[in-house]
Formats: structure tokens, sequence, C-alpha cells
């Protein structure tokens, strides 16, 4: 028997609970892995709570990302005791994910364990580091050098906030962080390399078409007022990568950044980005996050704890990285 937290639906509402199931139970797929470690995202939070409409179908094993231990393949490119790592592809919210001590899924999914790396410290990274790496990979194609300036980031004491700020620091660009609680995060905030911590209630009220410039570049993990005021304080020739909406979808925003100061505005997908520019943000990461960066911004849960976690981080009252164990 394998633990798994299952999701289920009644009367509209979503039901979270740890439960035994058997490994035939398990969805189809070419490669069964033994899982040792999850994460909680923000994107987990809503499909464990319904506060988001993430799962379509009942019951459903949530967790977007996990690291663990091949035990069987009909796949050539993977043996049993081969290490691996998935990060989106809908695992999680339209196929069975990684909040159980199994998970099976298509080879295509897969990475191979970046070298030099444990399955806790992939896990640490997880879908909200790829992001944050996918995310400073495109102010930097954008051209924006530490030279430029300041680099703003939103959502700072999130999980993809939290390795932005690092990979950035690591990087030599200055970085401004921005945090509803300044006086519980700020500190951290500083040690993973912010240079300036930027109360949220600065970037609340509504946009100006155009306002100061402040800002060489940013990453965006809030999306809805905060991006437009954000767009509206970049820099000419500027570039904003933008990869959430924990403010919301909509985007209250003019023309004018982009035509009167030439501001990029940059999506940024993790979930089916192509396996090479995976593979390759996966070895950056490797190489750029200090070992201290794996003790300080993360925490570790059991999988009866995910419930209540899920619900603290859809309420922003979770700071870095969440890692849940298994197996």
């Amino acid at each position: 028997m394998l633990k798994a937290l299952i999701l289920n639906q009644q009367d509209k509402q979503t039901l979270a609970q740890v439960s035994d199931i058997e490994e035939h139970q398990l969805p189809e797929g070419e490669v069964t892995v033994a899982v040792e470690y999850s994460s909680l995202n923000y994107k987990d939070g809503l499909a464990i709570t319904g506060a988001g409409k993430i799962i379509r179908e009942f019951p459903m094993v949530p967790g977007i990302d996990f690291a663990g231990t091949v035990t069987q393949s009909n796949n050539d490119r993977y043996q049993p005791g081969d290490k691996v790592v998935l990060t989106g592809w809908g695992v999680g919210e339209t196929h069975w994910g990684g909040l159980a001590e199994r998970a099976r899924v298509k080879a295509d999914w897969l990475v191979p364990l970046p070298e030099g790396l444990s399955c806790e410290q992939t896990m640490v990274i997880g879908t909200a580091g790829l992001t944050a790496m996918l995310c400073v990979q495109a102010l930097q194609d954008a051209g924006l050098t530490p030279e430029s300036g300041e680099i703003l980031v939103t959502g700072a004491s999130g999980g993809v906030g939290s390795v932005a700020i690092t990979l950035l620091s690591a990087l030599g660009y200055r970085v401004a962080a921005v945090t509803g609680r300044a006086s519980q995060n700020g500190a951290l905030l500083k040690q993973l390399g912010a240079s300036t911590i930027v109360e949220r209630s600065e970037l609340e009220e509504p946009a100006k078409p155009l306002e100061k410039q402040r800002w060489a570049g940013a990453i965006d993990t809030v999306g809805s007022k905060m991006l437009a005021k954000v767009l509206a304080q970049t820099d000419y020739n500027g570039a904003v990568a933008a990869c959430g909406l924990a403010g919301g979808f909509d985007l209250p925003t003019t023309v004018m950044p982009f035509i009167l100061r030439n501001v990029r505005l940059q999506g940024i997908d993790s979930v089916y980005c192509p396996m090479e520019k995976r593979q390759q943000a996966w070895q950056r990461l490797s190489e750029l996050l200090p070992e201290s960066f794996y003790q300080q911004a993360s925490q570790t849960i059991s999988l009866e704890e995910v419930p209540a976690f899920a619900q603290a981080i859809i309420q922003g009252q979770v700071t870095g990285r969440t890692l849940v164990k298994l197996g």
C-alpha cells in the first residue's frame, strides 16, 4: 500500500485526505518513480484548497513536481535506480502528481537528476526555481546586464521570488525585493541577495500610463495592477518577465511603456518548456545556487501537513520553498 494525498469533490467543495492506495491504481505511464520529495507551490495551494479551478477531474493526486528513483520503466532512456526530476506537463492537474509515494508518468516528462544535486535539493529548487531561472534568462536575452540597473522582484517572499533573488545576486545584479511582510522577511531577503526591500503597498496604487523610471527590469509573479505599476516604472529599453497571477490575471495598463519606452514584456511558461531549454536551465541552477541557499530558503513538512500549508500558501503566509518528504 502507498500513501497519497487524494483530492475529491463533494457539493462543489474540494476535499483533501491522505489515503492508502495500491500501485495498480496509478495512472498509465511508461515510468514508475518512488517519490522521495515533492514540494508545495502556489498552484498546488489553489488545487488542494479548491481556491482555483486547477483540477477538472476527480479523484486527483496533486503535486506539480517531484524527484525520486525509477522503480519500473518501459522506456530505454530510464532504468530502475535512475534518479529523475519532474516539473510541469500538467502533472498534479490532469495527471496524478507528486504528493504520493509513487508516481507513474510519461518518459518524455522526466529529466535526469542534474549532476551535483540531490533529490532534496532539486525540490528546494522545484517548479518555482525552474521558473525563476527561465525569468532570469529572459532578462539576459533582452540584453540586461548588472550595469543596466536595479532589477525588481515582486512576490519576493515566495518560491519563485526567493530563487530569483538568489540567482540575480549570484550573477552580479542589484535586486529590489517587494514584500508585504518587510519586518518579518526583510532580513531573509537580504541574506538571499536583495539590496533593497520595497513595501508592497508602494506598488498597489493604480498605475499612471507612465511613471518615474526606477527599474532596469523586473521579474513579476503577481500580475494585475502590480504588473501594470511595474511596467509604468520600467526604464527605457527595460524588460519585464511575467510568470504569475497571485494578484489576478487582468492587466490594467496602456501601450505607453511599450511604444514610448521600448519596454519588453516577456511571458514565462515552465509547464511545457521544451526539453533542451529545460535541461539548460537545470544545469545553470546547479551551477549558480550556493550551498547556503538550500538551508535558508526552505522548510520540510510531511504529507499529512500539506492541507494546512496549502491554506497558508494561498494566504501569503509561507516564506521560501516548502518541501514534502515522502517514502
